[in-house]
């Protein structure tokens, strides 16, 4: 596994990372703790040492698990989780100093960490990358020893740039072939100001792997079903906000470019073709999903004509709908 230096936390990460919003569990389905820990397992056997969670993933379960492999393999592992969404109703107001301190300190105790390695926030409304309270709690929070590094997931562009006003180690973005307005601001301000970039939903709720079809049939939990127009969030979390036929469409034209009907490693090797990129994190709900995400680590740069090729079928199919959205 080769690694990358992670912006101005200096921590040298797995280029692929493990996200655990999956961890022990099926789209909308019940959490499985022995399978999350077999997934656990099969990310340190891959030589993967950084470990995206949240403290709402799984109710709290997935940083429980977390901390289990921790006790098991102390200082493998880099691990960021992400605060604010248990926030009812998910408001501006909700984010202030005592919900952000209230939140670290779940984050630390079902993690059985002394110190949090990364903290982002989850996700907030926009107003929020703009809210002093909320990043001098997050600068307290590390004057005090509780956290190491502080920074954003985000839903837009206008919400980093926003955020980089503020002294983030790290953001988190979603950035895929189906996502790619980040390349052209965002990224390179954040090597300026030398921020991490950790690229999330990197096979777009699953249509980038090449698996589905207009056959396929979504249980009611999956928020694939129920929120492909953001019914309940932002839409741009479920197929990247890509309409559905138009991307079954493009995904056949990227395996007729690609000359492979598998483009699981493809799609993670051309995210982590873009050096501002320090890690990539797709998910896992068993550990044969752990196992083929890690061969993109062994798989050769992609072409200049491939990459060319990525463009224009994002060009064609994706950029009128998407791009201007986030």
């Amino acid at each position: 596994m080769k690694t990358r230096r992670f912006g101005k936390t200096n921590a040298m990460i797995s280029e692929i990372g493990l996200g655990t919003w999956q961890l022990g569990t099926k789209w909308g389905e019940p959490f499985c703790a022995e399978e999350a820990q077999k997934i656990l397992d099969a990310a340190y056997d891959s030589g993967i040492t950084f470990l995206d969670t949240a403290d709402i993933y799984n109710d709290g379960n997935s940083e429980l698990a977390i901390s289990k492999i921790l006790k098991a393999h102390p200082d493998h592992f880099f691990v960021t989780t992400k605060i604010g969404r248990g926030l009812n109703p998910h408001t501006a107001e909700g984010y202030n100093k005592d919900s952000v301190v209230r939140f670290t300190d779940g984050c630390l105790s079902r993690l059985g960490m002394e110190k949090l390695d990364l903290v982002l926030l989850h996700c907030p409304p926009t107003s929020v990358y703009q809210k002093d309270e909320v990043f001098d709690a997050l600068e307290n929070l590390k004057s005090a020893g509780k956290i190491a590094h502080y920074g954003v997931s985000i839903e837009k562009v206008s919400e980093g740039i926003a955020a980089m006003e503020y002294d983030i180690s790290a953001m988190e973005v979603i950035f895929n072939m189906f996502r790619q307005k980040p390349i052209e601001e965002l990224f390179p301000a954040a090597q300026k100001k030398d921020v991490g970039i950790i690229a999330r939903v990197p096979l777009a709720s699953g249509l980038l792997p090449g698996k589905l079809s207009k056959d396929t049939v979504f249980g009611k939990n999956d928020h694939r079903f129920y929120n492909r127009n953001g019914e309940a969030f932002d839409k741009g979390e479920t197929f990247s906000g890509v309409d559905y036929e138009s991307g079954l469409t493009a995904v056949s034209e990227l395996k007729a470019l690609l000359g492979t009907e598998n483009l699981i490693p493809y799609a993670l090797r051309w995210i982590l073709m873009h050096e501002a990129v320090s890690v990539v994190i797709p998910g896992a709900s068993k550990t044969a999903q752990v196992l083929q995400n890690v061969k993109a680590a062994e798989l050769p740069d992609l072409t200049p004509e491939q990459m060319a090729g990525v463009k224009a079928i994002y060009d064609k199919y994706i950029r009128p709908t998407v791009h201007h959205l986030w």
